[in-house]
């Protein structure tokens, strides 16, 4: 019932983000143990899940030991669809994962503090602080209008969203620097390499 809550509260908190450009309230950053580590994205993987993984409750249960898994809906750039919510042992949401054509894992968003990107990114830093360059950048659109993303360096296939709280616009490009040098990480999006 715990984690249906939090599963509640991350997906009204993402359908708000769809009415605006980004987040009212920023990330939610969990005071206990802030900064453990959980799960590591790379390249390669988010924590046991990689390309060969399965899109079953079981083989990403498998993938991520001590973890479990339950269905709710979340937002993609363009639309919303049923996931696989990933939690840790106290029931707090970690990844949400997605389901590809092929019956393996399409991709993987990392939603938590509790995990780490290819360099270190944490849920909740800045866009200044990740040393991203803005011309790597692309403004999001649809659900994900107004927010930045960013492939991460040395894994092209991370992207970094990154949304500025109370932004209004405009919509149709990135915002300007020292706007955007506020944006705070809301996801950290995984997709198997080659795909």
């Amino acid at each position: 019932m715990r984690r249906t809550a939090a599963a509640l509260v991350l997906m009204l908190a993402f359908a708000t983000a769809s009415c605006s450009s980004a987040f009212d309230d920023g990330p939610v950053l969990s005071s206990r143990n802030q900064g453990a580590t959980l799960v590591e994205i790379s390249r390669e993987s988010v924590g046991g899940i990689d390309g060969s993984t399965a899109y079953s409750a079981r083989a990403i249960e498998a993938a991520l030991p001590g973890f479990t898994t339950e269905g709710l809906q979340s937002a993609t750039e363009t639309n919303t669809e049923w996931v696989t919510g990933a939690f840790d042992a106290e029931g707090f949401q970690i990844l949400q994962v997605y389901k590809g054509s092929n019956g393996k894992i399409r991709e993987v968003h990392g939603v938590s503090d509790r995990l780490k990107g290819p360099n270190g990114e944490r849920i909740g830093m800045s866009f200044a602080q990740s040393g991203i360059s803005r011309s790597n950048c692309r403004v999001g659109r649809d659900l994900w209008r107004g927010m930045a993303i960013c492939p991460a360096r040395g894994a092209e296939n991370v992207s970094l969203l990154f949304a500025i709280s109370q932004y209004d616009g405009p919509y149709d490009r990135l915002a300007p620097n020292s706007e955007l040098k506020q944006a705070e990480l809301q996801r950290i999006v995984w997709t198997p390499p080659g795909n």
